[in-house]
């Protein structure tokens, strides 16, 4: 199959998401795949040239060996406002370019603005269009302004689309609510790879990197470092002296509002380090530094962005055995539950007290059973055959 993607955040500097796994993996048995993206992060890297430059290339895998794709950026203008204006004309250019000389099977689309014209051009060519909903996505505007009218086409598009999947069930209700017609959605999972997150044999040596004593217990997060996201609160704590006592610290790999705040909180610790930031880290390094952790932790507050997603961290996480405190998100609860490695609390300020009393009540290791339990049948391999089944049953259907 020929499969175009379209999406608006970077594919090289984002992620491995969903979109990653789904389309390296079905690169890697032979389907041709073309994504569109959009360079998202060009404000906070000071890039304000008039022009970017349109880049083609291979795309390197981030999630195995042999999954490259073709990445296509089209040319914007760097300047506020007018980026989502101008990727409105070129990116519909190359759009209608791709639908002439790609000409796709199929077109699975990520994104808002150039997701609308995807799907147009999808229904005007006869071609079948997904649409694949991983997070809500007209509340991560940067500009409040346009919100609604982003949720405005979000709702469009999913109506629009011969077929909208979510990545869990709080999310379908969501697509739902937005316009999309119940019999023509679909669920798609994240998966995982367990036998990669196996990496035991790492822990002393990251530990060790780390400085931590072979009685410390290492709290662990990882991600974009949103405002909301709950570890800076966290973090102050320890610092104030929450946990030293017992041995608590706390390990953060990511970037994104909080680092200047976070970095400045980490230089002002008095005694022993008792929280570590790290930039990114390899995808290859992750498995290490999950098998030097004892605890996983999602604190984000109970915010309208947070509410229906379920990142594929938490897979990840549990897939390496460990135990998992969450805030009580509605798309975390209704897609673990409870016995499956995963205990909630009310916030932020809730998740130390938590994990002493994991800590001391010896829970540690059965949680993180049956965390690796619940996983058992959610491979990726296993993912992606559903997803792939999916794509051929609607280009069948369309010849």
């Amino acid at each position: 199959m020929r499969i175009l993607v379209v999406q608006e955040s970077d594919w090289i500097e984002k992620g491995p998401h969903q979109s990653h796994h789904l389309m390296e993996r079905l690169s890697a048995r032979g389907h041709e795949i073309i994504v569109v993206d959009f360079e998202i992060e060009w404000r906070k890297r000071g890039d304000f040239a008039t022009f970017s430059r349109r880049i083609i290339r291979q795309a390197a895998s981030k999630t195995i060996p042999d999954g490259e794709v073709t990445l296509v950026r089209p040319v914007f203008v760097r300047l506020p406002i007018l980026d989502y204006l101008s990727s409105l004309f070129f990116h519909r250019r190359e759009l209608s370019r791709l639908f002439k000389e790609f000409k796709p099977d199929v077109v699975v689309c990520f994104g808002i603005l150039n997701a609308m014209t995807a799907l147009s051009k999808g229904r005007r060519n006869r071609i079948p269009t997904i649409y694949y909903v991983i997070d809500e996505l007209h509340r991560l505007v940067p500009e409040k302004a346009f919100r609604q009218l982003a949720k405005i086409i979000e709702c469009r598009n999913m109506a629009s689309a011969n077929l909208v999947i979510s990545i869990n069930e709080a999310l379908r209700e969501y697509t739902i609510e937005m316009g999309a017609t119940r019999n023509k959605t679909a669920v798609v999972r994240a998966g995982i790879d367990i036998e990669r997150f196996k990496a035991d044999k790492d822990r002393e040596r990251i530990r060790a990197g780390l400085k931590a004593k072979s009685n410390d217990i290492l709290i662990f997060f990882m991600g974009w470092l949103y405002e909301f996201s709950g570890v800076y609160e966290v973090a102050e704590q320890l610092v104030e002296g929450k946990g030293r006592e017992e041995n608590l610290r706390l390990l953060i790999i990511g970037k994104g509002e909080l680092e200047n705040r976070l970095r400045n909180l980490e230089r002002s610790q008095k005694y022993l380090s008792q929280f570590t930031l790290l930039d990114w880290q390899p995808y290859d390094e992750i498995p290490s530094y999950l098998a030097a952790s004892d605890i996983c932790i999602l604190p984000a507050y109970k915010n309208e962005i947070m509410r229906n997603i379920v990142p594929i961290k938490i897979y990840e996480y549990l897939a390496a055995g460990k135990p998992v405190i969450s805030t009580e998100l509605h798309g975390i609860m209704l897609e673990f539950g409870s016995g499956n490695g995963v205990v909630f609390v009310d916030g932020p300020g809730d998740v130390l007290n938590e994990a002493l009393r994991l800590v001391k009540s010896n829970q540690l290791g059965i949680l993180g059973e049956q965390g690796r339990r619940y996983l058992e049948n959610s491979s990726w391999h296993t993912r992606v055959d559903e997803f792939e089944a999916i794509l051929i049953g609607m280009c069948k259907n369309n010849s």
